[in-house]
C-alpha cells in the first residue's frame, strides 16, 4: 500500500451534531494541531448551510448522496446533492486535492460512546482500529456494511478511511468530556498514520471485538404509519449490550411489552437516535465477531518494507 499523503479531516456533514464543527473550526485557527510531518491535513465543513440554520440537512441527508451514480448525475440538484459532487471532486480519487485517508466526525443521540464505523475492513482501516482500541477500551469498532453493499456515505469517497460516532448527546449541545475525547481520538488517528508512513505501526493485540450491521428495526407502527411503541426502558442506553432472545425491545403506550424474537443474542446500536425516526430505525442490529489482528497486521508491515 503507498503512503498516506493528505488525509481530510470533516465536521458538519450533518449540521446539528456540533462536536465535529467545532473541532474543525479548532483546527482551522490552529492548524499546527493536525499536521504531521509525512502528510498534509485538510478540514472542511461538510454542509455549511446546514450548520448555518442548525439542522441535519437542508434538503436531504448529505450522508446518503455519495452513491456514485448519484455523483455522477446531473439531474440531482438538491443542495446536498450538489454539495456531495463538490466534496468528490476535491477529495475523490480524480479530485483536485485527492484525500487518502477521511475522518468524517458525527455525534448522536444515542448512547454510542466512541464509535469507530468502518465501511470496509482493509488492512489499513482494521489496524488503525484496533491500534485505538489498544490504547482507549472505551472505544468500540462497527462494520457498517456488508461486502456487497454499495455505500452513500461521505467517508466511501476513499479507500481509507473512518466515521467517528460519539454519544450520547443532543442535538445542537456540544459536550465538554466526548469533545475532549473526539479530538483524542482524530490526535491518535493522525500519530497512527504518521507512523505508518515511517513503517513503524505500533504493535496491537491479537484479536479485537467488532460489532458488524446486519439490520434495522423500526418501531411497531400502525396501518397510517403512526408509532405504537417506545423503545423499552430496559434498553434505552444499552447500545453495544447484548439483547437476548425473548427480552424487551419496545413498551406500547399502553405498557405492553414487545420481546425481541429472534434466535440468536444481538447487540443493539443507534438506540433510538433522534435523526433516525424519520427513517424508520429505531435501532441497528449488531453481531459480535473476534477479528484476528496480528498476521493483517504483519501484511502490513511487509507491504509498508515495499513502498518508496
Amino acid at each position: 500500500m503507498s503512503k498516506i499523503k493528505r488525509v481530510a479531516i470533516v465536521g458538519g456533514t450533518h449540521g446539528n451534531e456540533v462536536t465535529g464543527i467545532y473541532l474543525v473550526k479548532k483546527f482551522e485557527r490552529s492548524p499546527h494541531l493536525i499536521q504531521r510531518p509525512s502528510f498534509e491535513s485538510l478540514t472542511l465543513i461538510a454542509n455549511p448551510q446546514a450548520c448555518a440554520i442548525g439542522k441535519r440537512y437542508v434538503d436531504t441527508d448529505l450522508n446518503r448522496c455519495f452513491h456514485r451514480q448519484d455523483l455522477a448525475n446531473p439531474d440531482l440538484t438538491s443542495y446536498e446533492a450538489q454539495q456531495a459532487k463538490i466534496i468528490y471532486q476535491t477529495f475523490g480519487l480524480q479530485g483536485s486535492q485527492p484525500a487518502d485517508f477521511v475522518i468524517d466526525l458525527h455525534s448522536s443521540t444515542a448512547n454510542m460512546g466512541l464509535s469507530i464505523i468502518l465501511g470496509n475492513e482493509n488492512l489499513l482501516n482494521l489496524s488503525l482500529a484496533a491500534y485505538l482500541t489498544s490504547i482507549n477500551p472505551k472505544v468500540k469498532i462497527l462494520y457498517s456494511t456488508s461486502q456487497k453493499q454499495v455505500r452513500p456515505h461521505l467517508d466511501s469517497i476513499c479507500e481509507f478511511g473512518c466515521t467517528l460516532e460519539v454519544g450520547a448527546v443532543a442535538q445542537n449541545v456540544l459536550d465538554a468530556t466526548l469533545f475532549q475525547e473526539t479530538e483524542a481520538i482524530i490526535h491518535a488517528i493522525l500519530d497512527y498514520l504518521e507512523s505508518y508512513n515511517q513503517g513503524k505501526t505500533p504493535p496491537v493485540k491479537d484479536t479485537i471485538n467488532v460489532y458488524h450491521s446486519i439490520e434495522t428495526i423500526d418501531y411497531p407502527r400502525n396501518e397510517l404509519g403512526e408509532i405504537q411503541a417506545m423503545i423499552h426502558p430496559q434498553l434505552q442506553f444499552q447500545d453495544y449490550q447484548p439483547l437476548h432472545p425473548g427480552e424487551p425491545m419496545f413498551l406500547t403506550f399502553d405498557g405492553k411489552e414487545i420481546n425481541y424474537e429472534g434466535e440468536a443474542t444481538v447487540y443493539p446500536v443507534f438506540i433510538n437516535e433522534a435523526a433516525y425516526y424519520e427513517k424508520g430505525i429505531a435501532m441497528c442490529i449488531t453481531q459480535l465477531s473476534d477479528k484476528n489482528v496480528n498476521s493483517q497486521q504483519s501484511t502490513v508491515n511487509s507491504q509498508q518494507s515495499t513502498v518508496n
